[in-house]
């Protein structure tokens, strides 16, 4: 059987902790996941990855992975580590390691009696999911498509595999829902789904913990002769009063109505003022009218 540098695949030194080769592994697949990689050879990249870890991050796959990196490669066999249980110890070292490596990428899953592997569970996967500002405040369900390696006869291809997410409300940018049961599957059970919340970006919005502002346009009188105004918020329609000389910039707090949770964040209305353009004949008459009446007023005092 060919011998692979699982070290080599890794990028990481013989002598490499195990916490060394799971930041080596976690950086990598993300770089080459399919989903995300440009390169040609994406999905083949992954495999060899899933491949490599599978067996370094295993303390006795590992321990016979580099018995047999320490053994000659020309024909001489392959003596099994001591205590490996692999009973009688006949046959060679292509017969063993055929054995072991048709396993590898199955999740580090029960290889049988008396064959020194326990069941495990499949590994975890992380992905993320963008909402708007809106479902955060009243849940949501989304249907997301997720590509996983799929393992058959000793081949690892990638798969979709849809699934729908229940949002519930309340959520905050940032924040992992897991999912549980959805990650790989493995022989003691599937791995787990952490899924990241994103928001879509609105630039009439900017949260901050679970306070949100919103940015209000206001007509030059609406501003300064004051006034109730309806503002569309993202928990619905409320009626505001615009104090009388306002400007743009000044916030106006709607107590409890930022994100949802146990304490509720609250809700700043930044007024911003947009005065009608000029190139309108009424608003230029008016305009005139105000430089000619007005003209005492200087807003840089």
């Amino acid at each position: 059987m060919d011998y692979k540098d699982y070290y080599s695949t890794l990028g990481v030194d013989k002598n490499a902790t195990p916490e060394d080769i799971k930041k080596a592994y976690r950086k990598l697949v993300r770089k080459f996941h399919p989903d995300v990689s440009k390169e040609k050879d994406a999905d083949l990249k992954t495999k060899e990855l899933n491949e490599a870890y599978d067996v370094l991050s295993d303390p006795e796959k590992r321990a016979a992975y580099d018995a047999l990196g320490q053994a000659p490669r020309h024909g001489e066999g392959f003596r099994s580590p001591p205590n490996w249980g692999y009973g009688s110890g006949e046959g060679g070292s292509d017969d063993f390691f055929a054995d072991l490596f048709a396993n590898i990428g199955r999740g580090r899953g029960a290889r049988g009696a008396g064959r020194g592997f326990q069941p495990a569970r499949g590994e975890d996967i992380r992905a993320s999911i963008s909402i708007n500002l809106r479902e955060a405040y009243t849940g949501a369900s989304h249907t997301i498509t997720l590509r996983v390696p799929k393992h058959a006869n000793g081949h690892v291809t990638m798969e979709e595999r849809k699934l729908t997410v229940t949002i519930p409300r309340g959520v905050s940018p940032g924040q992992q829902l897991r999912l549980a049961g959805q990650g790989q599957p493995g022989s003691a059970g599937p791995g787990d789904l952490y899924l990241e919340i994103n928001f879509t970006e609105d630039k009439r919005y900017r949260i901050e913990g679970k306070d949100v502002y919103q940015t209000v346009p206001v007509a030059p009188w609406e501003a300064a002769i004051g006034g109730d105004i309806d503002v569309d918020t993202p928990s619905g329609s409320v009626r505001v009063n615009v104090p009388a000389n306002s400007q743009s910039g000044r916030k106006l707090r709607l107590k409890d109505r930022g994100l949802p949770a146990a304490t509720p964040g609250n809700l700043y209305l930044v007024l911003e003022v947009v005065l009608p353009p000029s190139n309108m004949p009424k608003a230029r008459e008016l305009y005139e009218t105000m430089a000619r009446e007005l003209g005492a007023f200087n807003p840089r005092k």
